[in-house]
């Protein structure tokens, strides 16, 4: 069995682990440092992309645009990480590609993770930090200790200003930012991760990368 179908096996198993607590509520936050004890409740009008979401590429002209609620500390949007790449590379001039966060409960660093990419995004270092938490995974994900200072090192790592990265983390609009994805994700029926919509529509998670390769093909010559 292929590392990428393995985890697609695992994350099969998570979704059905965590359904009924996603129904019920979603905890925000799985560490209670800086936490308000804030839920995350599906939102009223869910959408899979809004304006102010995170796009990885922006063709001049964009004929597709796929949707990726991803959790970086997730084993198996760690293993689709090099697919959505290399599909970025080859569609990029024609597809919209764009990442939602969508943490897990379970994972300790997930949320962290999230608001890291986000206090990145607001330096003006989105992808750079999206690419570098999915690159490192192994080395911080799975983890019961809290990885502040780990991802504070990538912060470093990528150049930032850590006094304006600091305040960002700690900055609550960037918890909401996160918290607003999430609850886009629970309107849209979103129960695991990753999951991917396809211009709106959410799709059964493709077992390869040439299988993913043919649907966005598809939608392509339609």
């Amino acid at each position: 069995m292929s590392k990428f179908k393995k985890h697609l096996y695992v994350a099969a198993v998570l979704v059905a682990g965590f359904a009924a607590a996603l129904t019920s509520f979603l905890l925000l936050r799985p560490d209670d440092r800086g936490s308000d004890g804030a839920e995350a409740r599906p939102a009223v009008r869910a959408m899979p992309v809004r304006a102010d979401s995170h796009r990885l590429t922006a063709p001049e002209k964009s004929e597709l645009t796929v949707v990726e609620f991803l959790d970086f500390e997730c084993e198996a949007c760690g293993a689709y990480y090099p697919a959505v790449e290399k599909l970025r590379e080859e569609y990029g001039d024609r597809v919209t590609f764009v990442a939602r966060y969508f943490p897990m409960p379970g994972h300790r660093n997930g949320e962290l993770a999230a608001r890291t990419a986000e206090a990145a995004a607001r330096l003006g270092k989105f992808e750079e930090m999206y690419s570098k938490l999915f690159t490192t995974q192994k080395d911080w994900g799975e983890s019961q200790e809290w990885k502040q200072d780990v991802f504070r090192g990538y912060a470093e790592d990528l150049g930032l200003d850590m006094g304006e990265f600091d305040a960002a983390l700690a900055d609550p609009e960037v918890a909401g930012r996160v918290q607003a994805d999430q609850r886009d994700g629970l309107g849209l029926g979103v129960q695991g991760t990753p999951t991917f919509f396809l211009d709106g529509e959410k799709i059964p998670n493709p077992g390869s990368y040439e299988e993913f390769k043919a649907l966005i093909d598809d939608r392509l010559r339609g």
